[in-house]
């Protein structure tokens, strides 16, 4: 069995074959049953944790090589706030992948880069089709590993002159800027979150109160939310969502777990319906994606473990 650390996913799942093979994935399907959720109560006055399983399976293999039988895969996560008072990062995860046929494992990869990349990798390619082409100005809110690859997936895959990075410490956006513009990006901390004037708004926090209001944000803007993963938390307001092209990464995963989209419809700013497509419909051309310059468009994303079974089999062909 194949051991593969977060080094060598970075040298194995570079931006564009990345892209790439997702797009592959949510075109031709794969059984991908919504996270499995289990709360992980923490002693002595801790935060709750959460214990997160993301399965998936294909009954082929065309994204990469392997038996005629596909794979499966499932990814394991550990979610402990309170890993930060150990010096830990707060997510834990693992991602095993197996022969479909067999059930032989064939590689453990680092779960941390496996997530973070194929995350940046699904904005980019929802950016295909909804963000303007000639996208030059990236606003990153966040300063965490999530928004460290979502400004180098965002550079690779766009015309980008200027990142501007914000983030609640202005300490750990000048980091980050700092870090980002070391390796040739036109990276800036940036001193509020005002989204007025940029092309991408790209959002990876754990914030529960709006930061990216609909009234603030520029005609022709794309708004790419990553960071809310629970019904609890939301990045934007509902304006936003009432004036955007709402596309999510899988409808069902949103409408249960992204608090944008949830709170929203509970305070009647949208329906159901507002979320247009997603990214299965795009890559499919189900719906057209942006068709106006002005056009405000959204993409709201929570994970789907299909993303990450096309990450580790793009990943176990170049170990092989």
């Amino acid at each position: 069995m194949h051991i593969v650390s977060a080094e060598q996913l970075r040298a194995a799942l570079p931006w564009g074959a990345l892209e790439g093979a997702l797009e592959a994935m949510f075109r031709q399907g794969c059984t991908a049953p919504l996270r499995h959720r289990h709360p992980l109560p923490q002693g002595d006055g801790q935060p709750e944790g959460m214990l997160l399983l993301m399965p998936a399976w294909t009954a082929s293999a065309p994204l990469g090589p392997a038996s005629a039988d596909g794979f499966t895969g499932v990814k394991i996560v550990h979610v402990l706030p309170g890993n930060g008072a150990r010096g830990l990062p707060a997510v834990q995860a693992v991602y095993l992948l197996s022969d479909g046929a067999t059930g032989q494992p064939l590689a453990m990869l680092d779960g941390g880069e496996l997530t973070d990349r194929r995350t940046a990798a699904a904005s980019t390619l929802a950016g295909r089709y909804l963000a303007r082409p000639d996208s030059r100005r990236l606003l990153v809110l966040g300063a965490g590993r999530v928004a460290t690859t979502l400004a180098e997936a965002w550079c690779d895959r766009f015309p980008i002159e200027e990142v501007a990075i914000w983030a609640r410490k202005p300490d750990q956006a000048a980091t980050l800027a700092r870090r980002l513009a070391d390796h040739g990006l036109p990276a800036r901390a940036a001193t509020s979150p005002d989204p007025a004037g940029f092309d991408i708004v790209s959002c990876a926090t754990l914030s529960e109160a709006p930061l990216v209001r609909g009234a603030d944000v520029s005609p022709g803007t794309h708004v790419d939310l990553v960071g809310a993963f629970r019904p609890t938390m939301r990045e934007s307001d509902g304006a936003l969502l009432a004036r955007a092209t709402v596309v999510a990464d899988t409808r069902a995963g949103v409408l249960a777990e992204a608090g944008d989209v949830v709170q929203a419809i509970a305070e009647g700013a949208i329906t159901e319906a507002a979320v247009v497509a997603d990214l299965a419909a795009l890559t499919r051309g189900g719906h057209p994606g942006r068709t106006r310059a002005e056009e405000i468009t959204l993409f709201k994303s929570v994970g789907w473990a299909g993303e990450d079974l096309a990450a580790a089999i793009l990943a176990y062909g170049a170990a092989q």
